[in-house]
């Protein structure tokens, strides 16, 4: 493969710097593909920004907006820009935040609009039920009351408030998903706000922009539009590697004549032999080709085809074996590794969160939450205050317990209890008595542990619903309500239930064990991963796990990539039409997993056509015979 001078990019630096020029700013979209150094650009172009205008900034009172995708990638950012307060790094939430927490009249009102509207979708659901005593219907009254309590307690809110990190459960405060709806309704529609932005944010740049939420994507091309010559947007991203549904199709394409486009061509990451293989899964969708680093020639990759059936764990364990053969890397089979827990010798990366779940031991738990759509980004992104409560309040009280550490479970009895609540506390005339009564139901709960013993999550909450030692969040709360009603077969036609809730009921059945082996898979303490989460993340050795039918997913569909399963009359109609398929999606999917890979990449494909596999790889022209192996 071609190798080219290592600062072939050093113009994009200059292209990106003249676009956030404050007397003449203009917006661009920048390719930054798999491993391309885009946050070595960014910090660069701020710093000379710094140099030349942060004293005017700092004048005026004006920030840059850099917006990243995850709070390690902020921090890195800010402190590579020395915190200067001229740079506002931050994520989505954080920043829609910023710019919506003064307008507390106008939140409430769009809270009204939505509040009434979930309201009247409820009764109509609820005046539909066959039984007023079922699952189903005494969730939708649950969920009636408790909008219609939080319609009514409106007006006491005198201001509204939102940790972008937290669960968000008191009354006065709003979720993530109503954080970026309401900044995306009010950048579209509101004048003020639209002008406000842009006096305090002249020029915003957003990171992973192909995966930010399409509304307020949406919404911030419109501010531009309307206000070329005195806002600059910068959009860093590349459309291959969108994996959320919810992101702007195309993002990069259909761009107005007046942006710029710079594209940065190094691929600083990996090895030559990989980069040429994700530049051919992705040739036939944009075009765009990664050259590698003079230094980062070579590199192994092997495409290994098993026969469906064979027994997984054992064969992935043998395929292991043959690349610390085949790369003379011992790494491959865990030896010689150092003692650091977090060094992750091999990354497997799975197609669905789920596969890795039942490898790992936690899919009681997990599975039948993560087939439920609007649960998805909580169970993997920290945001459902229902985890949460599992994972930020009970284990950390457990390993405290375990570890004799008295301060610490004080410390978070103190700080999680609604026993020691200012109201609670006030109104408490035997102040010892609240933590005798603390003292008394934290041993109750831990006694749930003794002789080893790992209780299931439903023991648990029921022991915290009567001691009232921690306040659980709402859909906890409905479920262990739910865990007393016995549905009766009646012969007829079940309703619709809630199906959060029914996720609820079965989960709730795992033992705590789970949580922990959970935690330990989403800290990535664990060396599973998915082709969706590893994202912006890279390891030196890489084995992709391929099985459609384990997956049981119908977004992605590698045997239609490879062609050994024929498209559906539905897949040639969106071909035609130009629309996205699942081909599409699986193939950003694919190209994703392997640009992870540093070193050495792993291919393993569960299959039951062999032989038109390799065939069909051979044709694409992706491997070489040499590199395909059938198992």
């Amino acid at each position: 493969m071609t190798t080219y001078n290592n600062d072939i990019d050093k113009n994009v630096d200059v292209e990106i710097y003249d676009c956030i020029d404050p007397t003449n700013p203009k917006s661009f979209f920048l390719f930054a593909g798999a491993g391309s150094g885009k946050t070595r650009t960014l910090v660069n172009v701020l710093s000379q920004f710094k140099e030349n205008y942060g004293k005017v900034f700092k004048l005026k009172n004006k920030k840059i907006a850099i917006i990243t995708y995850t709070n390690a990638a902020a921090d890195e950012i800010n402190h590579r820009l020395a915190y200067d307060p001229i740079f506002s790094v931050s994520t989505i939430h954080s920043f829609c935040w910023d710019l919506i927490q003064n307008f507390t009249t106008d939140i409430k009102a769009w809270l009204v609009v939505d509040l009434k509207k979930s309201i009247d979708d409820l009764n109509i659901q609820l005046s539909k039920s066959r039984d007023p005593n079922n699952k189903t219907s005494v969730t939708n009254k649950r969920k009636i009351e408790s909008k219609t309590k939080r319609l009514d307690s409106l007006h006491k809110i005198s201001k509204f408030i939102y940790n972008p990190n937290g669960d968000n459960l008191t009354k006065d405060s709003l979720n993530h998903a109503e954080v970026i709806s309401i900044a995306s309704h009010f950048i579209a529609s509101k004048d003020l706000f639209k002008q406000i932005l842009i006096n305090k944010y002249p020029i915003v740049l957003i990171d992973e922009s192909q995966d930010t939420k399409k509304d307020l994507i949406e919404a911030l091309f419109s501010l531009q539009s309307l206000n070329v010559e005195k806002f600059s947007l910068g959009l860093f991203g590349d459309t291959m590697q969108r994996i959320y549904s919810d992101g702007k199709e195309k993002l990069g394409e259909d761009l107005p004549p007046d942006w710029l486009k710079p594209v940065k061509q190094m691929n600083h990451r990996s090895k030559s032999r990989i980069i040429e293989l994700i530049n051919k899964i992705r040739e036939d969708g944009d075009q765009q080709q990664q050259i590698p680093r003079i230094e980062n020639s070579g590199g192994v990759v092997r495409f290994f085809i098993v026969q469906r059936g064979l027994d997984k764990l054992s064969t992935e364990e043998s395929i292991k074996q043959k690349m610390s053969s085949i790369t003379e890397d011992d790494k491959w089979t865990d030896k010689n590794i150092p003692k650091d827990k977090k060094y992750i010798p091999v990354k497997t990366l799975t197609l669905e969160h789920h596969m890795a779940a039942v490898r790992m031991g936690f899919s009681t738990f997990f599975n039948p939450l993560y087939s439920v759509d609007k649960m998805k980004t909580g169970l993997l992104d920290g945001s459902s205050s229902s985890v949460n409560f599992f994972i930020k309040i009970i284990l950390p009280l457990l390993l405290a317990h375990k570890s004799n550490n008295s301060f610490e479970i004080a410390n978070i009895i103190k700080k999680q209890s609604p026993l020691f609540d200012k109201e609670n506390i006030k109104n408490e005339s035997d102040k010892i008595s609240i933590l005798k009564t603390a003292n008394t139901n934290v041993e109750k709960l831990l006694k749930l542990w003794d002789d080893n013993k790992s209780p299931i999550l439903l023991e648990i909450l029921n022991n915290i619903n009567g001691s009232k030692l921690f306040k659980l969040p709402a859909d906890l709360k409905l479920a262990i309500e739910r865990s007393s009603i016995t549905r009766v077969e009646t012969g007829e036609e079940e309703e619709e239930d809630d199906e959060l809730l029914l996720a609820w009921d079965i989960a709730l059945n795992a033992d705590f064990n789970e949580i922990i082996k959970y935690n330990d898979y989403i800290s990535e303490n664990s060396g599973f991963g998915t082709h969706q989460g590893v994202k912006g993340l890279e390891y030196d050795r890489v084995m992709v796990v391929i099985d459609d039918v384990e997956a049981k997913g119908f977004m992605f569909s590698y045997d239609k990539l490879f062609g050994t399963k024929s498209l559906t009359p539905a897949d040639n109609k969106n071909i035609a039409d130009g629309k996205e398929t699942g081909i599409d999606r699986t193939s950003r999917l694919f190209y994703v997993a392997c640009s992870r890979a540093k070193e050495s990449l792993a291919i393993v494909a569960y299959t039951d056509s062999s032989t038109t596999l390799k065939k069909n790889l051979l044709d694409f022209g992706w491997l070489r015979e040499e590199e395909i192996e059938i198992v």
